[in-house]
């Protein structure tokens, strides 16, 4: 439970925790041949690091292990000390790797560990829910790997990279798209990089430095999101929902006010696609958000949260083990108990069909 200012207590629900391997050869380990054998980037090849360093301090494993990889300290971090109820993991992985065989086999992989060593074992294992890793450029082998953990009550969404060479938008990944809103799962899209073969960052190619990486990378999420809509998807697919999961938020109300404008002067355009582009957001678009999105604790935080219904939308995400790590005791004071609540545990409760203990009203 989250303790609020005035002494209340209120669930919460962590949207976003990374895991990771221990090393590099706990990961060949989870591979089979001819995978093992193949020369595979590392998860630290990324050649946007963070200034300070990737991960918050106190975060690698007793041993030594890579931060996000033991589930005794992550639980008792998040659990123990940081007042989680539930916790939803993202296995992060390699980016987007030229062979789309071995892309498919590396995110195997990291699910087999998830579930293995997080969702069946350990002294928390009832309080963690899963993100199961999926390949876009494979969809035969991701549709695969759907129907392989769908029976998993613990298993509550499906995980793809930001970065693609197509927009998510296209008929291509329809297919992909019909397996997850069969399956009930939301998509989750996270920025992920290591295998430097991804597309720019940015439409006029790559940035200098990692600010200005971190500062136009969601922008992506926006490309993805307004071409989803243009091409009809959420017409085609009524159940289907996407979770922006690395932020971005703060960017929906302006490009949707602007493609609004020209969304109902152009329908002869889009006959696919008959409503108002903001009208698709509702039960289909959800965002976390992180330390490093939306105005802050400023004076204009819950009307901010108002616009084009974000409240309704957003959920939780801590980003452990990364340095951006949030504070959830330090959300904005001018949101409303409702915004409040929404963004801590109930638009996350209700996408995802969890059960967190609620307090009695004082």
């Amino acid at each position: 439970m989250l303790t609020m200012t005035d002494g209340t207590s209120i669930p919460l629900i962590d949207a976003s925790v990374h895991v990771f391997f221990r090393s590099d050869s706990d990961f060949r380990g989870h591979l089979r041949e001819p995978y093992r054998s193949r020369g595979i980037p590392d998860v630290e090849m990324d050649w946007y690091g963070a200034p300070g360093g990737e991960y918050a301090p106190g975060t690698t494993g007793p041993k030594g292990q890579y931060p996000g990889s033991d589930p005794h300290l992550v639980g008792r971090h998040l659990f123990e000390q940081r007042g989680v109820d539930i916790a939803l993991l993202h296995p992060m992985s390699r980016g987007v790797l030229p062979d789309r065989h071995l892309n498919s086999a590396v995110l195997a992989a990291h699910n087999e560990m998830m579930v293995s060593r997080w969702l069946e074992s350990g002294r928390y294992a009832e309080r963690f829910r899963g993100t199961i890793r999926v390949n876009p450029d494979d969809v035969t082998g991701a549709i695969r790997e759907i129907r392989r953990w769908q029976g998993n009550s613990q298993i509550v969404q499906i995980g793809i990279p930001l970065q693609s060479r197509e927009l998510y938008g296209k008929p291509q990944f329809w297919a992909l798209w019909e397996a997850a809103q069969e399956a009930g799962w939301p998509v989750a899209v996270h920025i992920e990089t290591g295998s430097g073969v991804e597309l720019p960052p940015t439409p006029s190619g790559h940035t200098r430095t990692y600010e200005q990486y971190a500062a136009f990378m969601p922008l992506n999420y926006l490309y993805h999101l307004m071409n989803m809509i243009a091409e009809g998807v959420f017409e085609r697919f009524p159940a289907l929902r996407f979770v922006w999961a690395d932020g971005a938020a703060d960017m929906l109300t302006p490009f949707m006010w602007r493609m609004d404008t020209f969304g109902r002067p152009h329908l002869e355009q889009t006959p696919w696609a008959p409503r108002m582009p903001s009208e698709y957001l509702p039960g289909h678009v959800y965002f976390v958000q992180g330390r490093m999105d939306g105005p802050g604790d400023t004076d204009f935080a819950g009307e901010w949260l108002d616009f084009t219904g974000k409240q309704n939308m957003i959920m939780f995400g801590s980003s452990y083990p990364h340095w951006q790590l949030a504070d959830p005791s330090r959300l904005p004071e001018t949101w409303s108990r409702e915004q409040r609540e929404r963004i801590c545990w109930r638009n996350a409760a209700e996408l995802y069909g969890l059960d967190v203990a609620v307090p009695a009203a004082g």
